[in-house]
Formats: structure tokens, C-alpha cells, sequence
């Protein structure tokens, strides 16, 4: 067996529905968050780091019976990242219904979801159930699948939940959703993935350009960790304000590239919330290359 030398570790408050909390409300849009910590710590840390980034946390609950989840993560000499996580149960997976704040669901434009709150129960009724008020109050609801199959009790699992939501997806989760299919054969991604109750399918690339769509943001990246949620935070920004824009393909451009953006500068930083840019850094990030976001 193999033994790995760590020269210490770094606290990095994250964990990607949060970061896309964070990155809207730098942006300067509004945004809460809904989940359960432990009353720990962590915890208790991470409520704070939310309320200081003026995320609404009135959803947020505290569980004295189970620990605030914990992930552990490094960055390979490749710039891989390989994670290992601490849950069994963490409180997070203990969100009760009956906890829940309809009123902070029903008033919101978008509702943003991932896929771990899907794995197990109880938290997996909850899910279904926000799902359900946010559906039923017109919000326009995005689902970024975030796959971290380590989690899955099986592959197949993954994939049959996963399908069933995906709006924002990576290449590597289109080649696991269509069982080793090329995610740059467009064909591939339309017959697929794309279904008629879908208003926008978005497929992100690690790093250069989007292929033959948007124009992506080149540069050297530092930690691509929170890159992806920092792209979500600057599309539902930008759809947020301006909903239509799913009407008219040059905003949409314009949008896509805005995120990007966002991207683009977290990835030049360590980490993930502390990494998150304002809408001032992502408008004078382009400002140097005469480039119009508005």
C-alpha cells in the first residue's frame, strides 16, 4: 500500500450549491440557501460565511445529532483533483420537510439544485418536494448533476437520477449519462440529453474555449476548484435579470460569456468562495480586451 507525505491542510469553506449562493450575491443579485449543518463548528462557520457574502440563510437549519459533511480534496501534480468524503450521515442528508420555508421557496425566480441531495432519504423527499413548490411558483429551476459517483450505491443509480434533471452538465457527465458517448458530437448531446421541457442545455468544458458556441475567457488556471460554480452564478445571475433572454440568442451569448468570465477569474485564485470575483472584477477583466458585457 501506497502512503501519501501531506504537508498540512487548508480549511476551504465550499460545497457547490453554497458557492453558487456566494457568486450570485457578489454579483450583486440576491440569493438564499436552504440546507442543514451540524451545530458544530463547521457548522456554525459556515452559516457566517454565508451571512457575511449577504446570502439570506433563514433556511438554513441545525442538527445537534450529526456533524456538519466534510470533504477532503487535493490537486495532483496533473491538476486532477481527487476528493474523499465524510458524511455517514452528516446533517446535511437529515433535512427534515417539515423544516422547510415555503414562503423563501415560493417568493425566489430560480431555484438551483445538485444531485447529492438526491442520493438518500430523507433528504431526498425534501428535494422532491422543493422541487415541487418551486415548479408550482414558476420558478425557472436549474440542475447542475455536480457528479461525484464515489457517493452513488451504484453507477446505474447515478445515471437514472441524474437523467432525469440535467440542464448544466460537464463533458464527463455527458459521456457517463450516454454511457461513453463523444459530449462534442452535437448529435450526441441533442438526442440524448435534450428534451422539450428544457429552456437552455448547457455543456461546460474544463478550461478554453466553448466549442464553436461562446467565446471562452483564456488563461493560466491556478485551482479550477468552484470555476464551474462561479459559471452558474454568473448565468443565473444574468438570467435573473433578464429572463428573456433565453429569446435572443446574442444576449444569451453575451450571458454565457459573462460567465465564463466568472469562471476564468476563479480559477486564477485558490479555492472556492474566497475565489468567487464581484461583477466589478468580471467587467474590468474584459474592460482590457474591449470587450462590452452589459
Amino acid at each position: 500500500m501506497q502512503t501519501a507525505s501531506l504537508p498540512g491542510f487548508k480549511e476551504v469553506p465550499s460545497g457547490a450549491p453554497a458557492n453558487v449562493a456566494v457568486g450570485i450575491s457578489k454579483l450583486g443579485g440576491s440569493s438564499a440557501f436552504i440546507s442543514k449543518v451540524g451545530a458544530d463548528e463547521f457548522g456554525y462557520m459556515l452559516v457566517d460565511i454565508l451571512k457575511q457574502n449577504n446570502v439570506d440563510t433563514s433556511g438554513m437549519r441545525f442538527d445537534f445529532n450529526a456533524r456538519t459533511p466534510s470533504t477532503f480534496f487535493t490537486i495532483r501534480a496533473d491538476g486532477k483533483r481527487e476528493f474523499s468524503f465524510f458524511r455517514n450521515p452528516s446533517a446535511d442528508m437529515l433535512l427534515d420537510e417539515t423544516k422547510l420555508d415555503c414562503n423563501l421557496i415560493k417568493k425566489a425566480k430560480i431555484f438551483h439544485h445538485g444531485s447529492m441531495s438526491l442520493i438518500d432519504n430523507p433528504c431526498k423527499y425534501v428535494h422532491l418536494a422543493v422541487l415541487r413548490i418551486a415548479k408550482d411558483s414558476d420558478c425557472i429551476l436549474l440542475y447542475d448533476p455536480n457528479l461525484r459517483l464515489a457517493l452513488w450505491p451504484t453507477a446505474w443509480d447515478a445515471r437514472n437520477v441524474l437523467f432525469s434533471y440535467v440542464l448544466q452538465i460537464s463533458e464527463d457527465e455527458i459521456t457517463f449519462l450516454t454511457c461513453g458517448g463523444d459530449p462534442s458530437d452535437d448529435d450526441v448531446v441533442l438526442d440524448k440529453l435534450f428534451h422539450p421541457n428544457l429552456k437552455l442545455l448547457i455543456v461546460t468544458e474544463g478550461s478554453g474555449d466553448f466549442k464553436g458556441k461562446v467565446g471562452g475567457a483564456n488563461v493560466e488556471p491556478f485551482d479550477t476548484t468552484g470555476a464551474g460554480d462561479a459559471f452558474v452564478s454568473g448565468i443565473l445571475y444574468k438570467i435573473a435579470s433578464d429572463p428573456s433572454i433565453f429569446k435572443d440568442e446574442k444576449r444569451l451569448q453575451k450571458a454565457l460569456y459573462f460567465a465564463n468570465v466568472c469562471a476564468a477569474i476563479t480559477m486564477m485564485n485558490w479555492g472556492a468562495i474566497p475565489a468567487l470575483p464581484t461583477k466589478d472584477a468580471v467587467l474590468q477583466f474584459d474592460a482590457n480586451r474591449n470587450i462590452l458585457l452589459l
